[in-house]
Parts: structure tokens; C-alpha cells; sequence
């Protein structure tokens, strides 16, 4: 249908020119929401498919992180012996544990037989216990110094 004037000439007079209220033709509040606003709530589905990495954490890797060890304990020693130990013409049984992956030796269990063990870190209920058998621990610490 054809009109005379247009619109914004016919709605002179009129408090807020087919705008409604008085804050609703200013700025982006009139569409949703100013800034970033409702991207969680109702502009969610187009946050998702707009921006698909704004929700999630940022895998930002610290460069002070805990390393995994692995370790090793005392009671376990006897198995492991069994499988990849060495024995010397002085009859010693040695084992390098280091070569196996481990990193730590610790003191749970108990241990039989003199050992000789390699290996980088050790605890000082470990050592005690394989120096109370007659076995021998070798750290990386001493193995450098020599």
C-alpha cells in the first residue's frame, strides 16, 4: 500500500518514534545485551557456532609442572631382579634401574639379598634397608662425582 510520508516524517509528535520505551533505540542494549553479554545465556547457540573456542579453559602449559616419576618400591625389588638382574663373576647381583624407566626408589616392603642398584633418586628408608643387607645403592649424584 502506498503511504504518503514516510515513516520517520509520520511519527513526528510522537514521544518515541515507534521505538517504545526511551532507552530501547540507543545502543546495544536494544539488541540483547551491550558488549559480550547473554553469550552464555541466550546467545549461546551463536556463541557456539561464531566462536568455538570462547567457553573452555586455555591450555596454557606452566613451566613449573610437576614432571611424572615413576618409582619403585623396596618390596618390589625381588620380582624385578628375577627378570633383569645381572649377576658379576664376585657373585653381585646388580640391576639398573634407571634403563628400566624408573626414577625413585622407595621404602615400602621389605627386601632379601645383597643388591646392587642403580638408579637416579632414592629414599633414605630404601637405602637403609638394602645397606642393611649387604647391597649397595649407586645415585646419579655419586655416579657423577667419581
Amino acid at each position: 500500500m502506498a503511504t504518503r510520508f514516510r515513516k520517520s516524517r509520520r511519527q513526528r509528535g510522537s514521544r518515541y518514534c515507534g521505538w517504545g520505551q526511551v532507552g530501547q533505540h540507543r545502543q546495544a542494549g536494544s539488541r540483547g545485551g551491550i558488549g559480550g553479554a547473554g553469550k552464555h545465556k541466550h546467545f549461546f547457540i551463536r556463541t557456539v557456532i561464531e566462536e568455538p573456542d570462547h567457553f573452555g579453559h586455555d591450555p596454557f602449559n606452566s613451566f613449573n609442572r610437576n614432571i611424572v616419576q615413576r618409582w619403585i618400591n623396596v618390596r618390589d625389588l625381588n620380582d624385578v631382579f628375577a627378570k633383569h638382574g645381572t649377576t658379576d663373576e664376585s657373585g653381585k647381583v646388580s640391576l639398573d634401574l634407571t634403563s628400566l624407566g624408573y626414577d625413585k626408589l622407595l621404602g615400602g616392603g621389605s627386601i632379601s639379598g645383597a643388591y646392587a642398584i642403580k638408579i637416579a633418586k632414592v629414599s633414605e628408608s630404601a637405602k637403609s634397608k638394602i645397606e642393611a643387607t649387604g647391597g649397595e645403592v649407586i645415585t646419579d649424584e655419586q655416579h657423577h662425582n667419581k
